[in-house]
């Protein structure tokens, strides 16, 4: 097989701290647990994921002019990222710090993403400028809606007839990509973001989710039911997908490595069908570990049974 193409990670980096406790998480008291500091925002996350599955990654972001966003800047690319960090002075460099129960589950999580939040509709603008006429043609083109709206429009906008990718992030982020859904070869989130998304009840069948969304425009869609597995959807036809059996001990991650396992199966150059396997496996690989980045993921091991 030839070799992979590229693929440029538009969203959030940052650090993730993460609090494992010993016992479950209770309010307005402290909670014994073990806590560790690594870079994240999922396109952080997934940047480094492709990275460990052979697929070359370009990052591009947004940092605070700060010893944090420096720090980061070194590990990313001590790690083989080609990384376009655009320093804001007055910003501080974005954090998210996330509460696991014993089980893995999470109890509770807060961001501060201003320094992208507030990012202007243009601050992307040079990068691709000078990186489109270089790019390969069949290069994927990856953003997350820590994105603000107008910055996402801004990118859809130059990358016209592109392989655009997306992923939701949250329930509250969700929306942004209501105007830039037909832009899209790929839409990847989990129930509660397409419900938001969508504007349908709660209780909406995950297919009647599915079909909405292909008829907003997404080409492809792929969205997570926790338990219930995965469903996908293209060329009107949606598809569910059980969930692999795996003992979580931590959720953190775990979707952005699905969408990461479908990426580098893209890249690679197979169709979604099998894409969405190799999503599957990285997603129950990083489910049985620590943090966002699991230390087992490897190409060779999203290709084993």
């Amino acid at each position: 097989m030839s070799q992979p193409v590229p693929v440029y990670c538009f969203g959030a980096i940052h650090f993730d701290t993460l609090a494992h406790a010993c016992v479950p998480i209770q309010r307005e008291t402290s909670t014994p647990a073990r806590l560790m500091s690594k870079p994240g925002g999922v396109a952080t996350n997934i940047a480094r994921s492709l990275t460990r599955l052979d697929v070359p990654a370009i990052l591009c972001g947004a940092l605070g002019d700060d010893p944090a966003g420096t720090g980061l800047l070194n590990t990313l690319t001590a790690e083989g990222i080609s990384v376009t960090g655009i320093r804001r002075n007055g910003f501080p460099t974005g954090q998210y710090l996330a509460f696991h129960d014993p089980d893995g589950s999470l109890a509770a999580a807060c961001v501060d993403d201003r320094v992208l939040g507030e990012a202007p509709a243009d601050i992307f603008d040079r990068f691709l400028q000078d990186a489109l006429p270089a790019a390969d043609e069949n290069a994927i083109w990856f953003v997350d809606t820590n994105l603000p709206e107008q910055v996402l429009l801004a990118i859809c906008r130059q990358l016209e007839g592109r392989k655009i990718m997306a992923n939701a992030v949250s329930d509250a982020k969700a929306t942004r990509l209501q105007h830039v859904l037909p832009s899209l070869s790929l839409l990847t989130l989990n129930r509660s973001e397409a419900i938001a998304l969508t504007g349908l009840a709660a209780d909406t069948h995950s297919r009647q989710l599915m079909e909405r969304l292909l008829a907003a425009g997404a080409a492809r869609v792929a969205m997570t039911c926790g338990q219930d597995g995965l469903y996908t959807a293209q060329d009107g036809n949606v598809l569910h997908h059980p969930a692999l059996p795996a003992e979580v001990v931590d959720v953190t991650g775990a979707g952005d490595a699905l969408t990461a396992g479908i990426l580098a199966g893209l890249a690679h150059g197979h169709e979604f069908s099998d894409a969405v396997s190799f999503g599957l496996k990285a997603a129950q690989i990083t489910l049985s570990t620590e943090g966002a980045l699991s230390e087992k993921l490897s190409w060779a091991a999203l290709q084993t049974n």
